[in-house]
């Protein structure tokens, strides 16, 4: 049951074009945990959970980071990003959000609070 969430074949042709037109902040986080580099975790870029495609999931740590950039201040977005990750916290997944800005101006500590999520 629980592996018919994840990545619907439905979502296939929008994950890869969000995978192909990554924003700069995606594409910069993206170097530090592609290949396993970030304490041996794999992660996946654009992975859908359920009807949501996230920006990155690790599956070991049921841990989903999320980049916001200026389109999440609307408040119509800032619902819908409240509904999406209650989704996923139902589904017992830990959601992470950083700014954009924070990839570009605090690369280090976005690394290391990413790090602090992950189980001994």
């Amino acid at each position: 049951m629980k592996s018919e969430i994840y990545n619907q074949k439905k979502l296939k042709p929008h994950r890869k074009i969000l995978r192909r037109e990554m924003t700069p902040a995606e594409s910069k986080l993206w170097t530090f945990l592609k290949s396993k580099q970030l304490e041996g975790r794999k992660f996946r870029r654009q992975h859908s959970v359920g009807p949501y495609i996230v920006d990155f999931y690790c599956p070991a740590e049921s841990l989903v980071l999320e980049l916001d950039g200026e389109v999440h201040n609307d408040q119509m977005r800032r619902d819908y990003d409240e509904t999406r990750q209650e989704y996923m916290e139902n589904l017992g997944l830990k959601v992470l959000r950083f700014e954009n800005r924070q990839i570009f101006t605090d690369i280090d500590n976005v690394l290391e609070s990413i790090k602090k999520h992950f189980k001994e």
